[in-house]
């Protein structure tokens, strides 16, 4: 805190502290006040051109009373010459608003007309002439444009503010001029910059709470530049009538420039010393960024030249700001875009699961304290100084965020208050969505700062010298405080750099996923032309393979007995080599077949399958005295059944030759977890060898060893599998028998 003296005033005041609802001054409609300031009058014209709403101050300023210009044409008012310049106006591409000077009545003193619309109705604002006349844009923009040279001139934000204070105060004349930012859309604001005159306490640095600008406010501010009080203790004029004719509202003053002033306001400025004010607003992308506030001791009035050039000041202003932030921004990514371009050119081929090898290289873009990489749900790759019980706390409280989308927070506690307790390791974050709930997370720890407040932001409404209101304001009244559970704002530059990552990662992935595509695409014919030439081949091989058992045959029978042994016996070799040749070409065949022709899936019982697969594949079971269990009877799947009962074949006819030399010799069809599988207690396979028995014409033993064969019955229910989009797997060790588990994929019908 700071030193004693500096707290006695708020301490008395605390000490006389009574109830408040602030809420009511949160929820005040200040746009529907039912008044003005009384130095101008108001007119609202409906459709038909008649007065609707009149001001209390017509009488004073135009020489008649409310109750006698309701119900008239306002071209009685105007005359045709006046409506038409209104009209005129108002039709200009300036805005939803406009200026103009006009003798009101017709023929009468000058007044400055400011005219829009609101709630249907055409409103004028008008306002006795103050400036010379006529006005000579010549004389008055020299100093104008000198001022926003100089302006310009400034490198950084509080420079180009302190710059820009001094030309206000200069410009307008009033006693103090402050640029005031605000920490986020809502929060409290800091003043920055100010000039004042000498006598005045100094307010730099100073933190107001949020609760001095409430929401209603701000969205005002977002929608008018420049908010003028000429005089604290203004008497307001009333509208007539109280409310809208056919409603219960009064009007719409949102774009009001002599909209009368909230009582808790008028009262905030009277409790700080202050006579009048104007506001000016500074917009970034639409969005509140601070205020220029100033405060004059005495009453004052601006004529509206004045507050056209301090509006075209805040304009200025807030597009200098902005260019210094983007050239910040870009200033940033400019020094991340080695680590960014180092790290992009390591994603190929697959951007997403290779980003947590690279977590390094993420840390480098966004200065934090830990990055963190989620992908699937399964357990992050984390690097840096973050505890996982924070991060566990973290996921569920975070938003869903679409691919590329960026969410930050620089105090989780107020996002999420189960987060508060984590603030040590964990109180901001910056995520980038990765898509279906993959992300990458920036985060920081807690960082304390301590703040000078102009009063206890814990308590914003204390009685005060003149009432009970938020008071007090100044550095007479100062109260310390240490932030807790926020840490180092992210900047728009942070944001950049992570949107750029986003969008890399997409880009590579889609680039990836079209080389894929084309991949397959390349694969897919292959295989077909593949299977083409393995059908054409097998099948035309048969024929020559025919004829060389056939004249094998010939020359035997032709000659007879006139043939040695070693010459018959190489007659039998040539003709068992040919049909050896010839079964494996119907192999061959079928295999290709395989590749071929639509599915027909439909629901099938296993054990009918089964059932069907034992008529074939029996014999061979009960020659080896292999007892077989089938599955109960309801067990659907859906499958192709001819294909299905051929797996089944050659997984029942594989447990009878490789049975186990000792009894029991058994075989199991079932369905488990959604998986099909054949379980047989036979001498096994080595794991080793899993994937080389799902090879085309691959035996592990000699050629007549168990039964003989070709090598071609696990490789075909392997491609059945997979022609129904399924997968198969063993599991299986050298005498511990073999269960071949397969799956069957969706049914694109169900």
């Amino acid at each position: 805190m700071g030193d004693t003296a500096a707290f006695e005033p708020a301490e008395r005041e605390r000490a006389a502290e009574t109830a408040f609802d602030l809420s009511v001054c949160v929820n005040e409609p200040i746009h529907r006040l039912g008044g003005i300031q009384s130095y101008g009058a108001l007119l609202a014209a409906g459709d038909d051109g008649r007065i609707e709403v009149a001001s209390s101050t017509t009488t004073r300023l135009l020489g008649r009373a409310p109750g006698e210009l309701l119900g008239t044409p306002l071209a009685d008012l105007l005359g045709a010459d006046g409506v038409a310049a209104v009209e005129q106006t108002l039709a200009a591409p300036t805005g939803d608003r406009g200026l103009l000077p006009l003798p009101v009545p017709a023929g009468g003193p000058e007044f400055d007309v400011t005219v829009y619309r609101a709630d249907g109705r055409l409103v004028l604002e008008l306002e006795p002439a103050t400036a010379p006349r006529p006005f000579r844009f010549s004389q008055f923009y020299p100093s104008v444009r000198a001022a926003l040279t100089r302006l310009q001139h400034e490198r950084s934000v509080v420079d180009v503010c302190a710059a820009a204070v001094a030309e206000i105060r200069a410009l307008t004349g009033y006693d103090r001029v402050v640029a005031y930012r605000f920490e986020g859309r809502s929060g409290p604001g800091e003043v920055i910059a100010e000039s004042i005159v000498d006598g005045l306490e100094p307010w730099t640095g100073l933190w107001f709470p949020a609760s001095d600008i409430p929401p209603q406010a701000r969205r005002l501010y977002e929608r008018n530049w420049i908010r003028v009080i000429n005089d604290v203790d203004d008497d307001t004029a009333a509208l007539h009538p109280p409310a809208l004719p056919g409603g219960s509202v009064p009007l719409d003053l949102s774009d009001s420039t002599l909209r009368t002033v909230s009582s808790f306001h008028l009262e905030y400025l009277r409790n700080i010393g202050v006579a009048s004010s104007m506001s000016v607003s500074l917009l970034h992308e639409g969005t509140l960024w601070g205020l220029i506030a100033c405060h004059g001791l005495t009453p004052r009035r601006l004529d509206p030249e004045i507050r056209a050039a301090c509006e075209f000041f805040g304009v200025t202003l807030s597009l200098q700001l902005a260019a210094l932030q983007e050239a910040e921004t870009a200033r940033a990514r400019q020094q991340a875009r080695t680590a960014l371009a180092q790290l992009i050119g390591t994603l190929e081929p697959d951007p997403l699961h290779s980003l947590p090898e690279h977590a390094e290289l993420l840390a480098a873009l966004v200065p934090s304290d830990a990055v963190v990489v989620r992908l699937g749900g399964a357990a992050p790759a984390v690097h840096g100084d973050v505890s996982a019980a924070a991060l566990d706390t973290l996921w569920p409280e975070l938003p869903a965020l679409p691919a590329g989308e960026i969410w930050t927070s620089e105090c989780l506690g107020d996002h999420a208050p189960v987060l508060a307790g984590h603030a040590d390791t964990l109180s901001g974050v910056l995520v980038l969505s990765l898509g279906d709930g993959d992300l990458i997370a920036w985060t920081r720890r807690e960082r304390r700062a301590k703040r000078t407040w102009a009063t206890d932001p814990a308590v914003p409404v204390r009685v005060g010298p003149r009432g009970e209101r938020l008071t007090p304001r100044g550095s007479s009244a100062v109260y310390q405080a240490v932030v807790r559970g926020h840490s180092l704002p992210w900047t728009a530059a942070d944001e950049a750099v992570a949107a750029d990552l986003g969008r890399a990662v997409s880009s590579i992935a889609l680039r990836q996923a079209a080389r894929l595509t084309e991949l397959n695409t390349q694969l897919r014919r292959a295989n077909q032309d593949l299977d083409t030439f393995a059908h054409a081949a097998a099948h035309e091989m048969k024929e020559p393979l025919r004829g060389i058992a056939a004249t094998v045959a010939f020359i035997g029978e032709d000659a007879g007995d006139g043939l040695d042994a070693t010459t018959l016996r190489r007659l039998e070799t040539v003709e068992s080599l040919a049909n050896r040749m010839d079964e494996l070409v119907n192999s061959l065949l079928h295999f290709a077949q395989l590749g071929q022709g639509d599915l027909r899936r439909e629901p099938v019982d296993l054990r009918d399958a089964a059932a069907r697969a034992v008529e074939i594949a029996g014999a061979r079971l009960v020659e080896n005295d292999v007892r077989l269990t089938l599955p109960p009877s309801g067990t659907i799947v859906s499958a192709d059944p001819a294909r299905l009962e051929e797996i089944l074949i050659n997984l029942l006819v594989n447990a009878a030759k490789y049975a186990r030399p000792e009894q029991p010799r058994t075989a199991e069809i079932g369905y488990t977890d959604r998986a099909v599988f054949v379980r047989d207690n036979g001498i096994g396979i080595p794991e080793i060898h899993h994937g080389d028995v799902l090879k085309l014409f691959r035996r592990l033993h000699a050629k007549d060893a168990y039964g003989g064969g070709h090598g071609a019955g696990l490789a075909i229910v392997d491609r059945i599998v997979d022609r129904h989009g399924g997968r198969l797997w063993l599991d299986s060790g050298p005498g511990e028998g073999t269960t071949v588990w397969f799956t069957l994929g969706a049914d694109p019908e169900a």
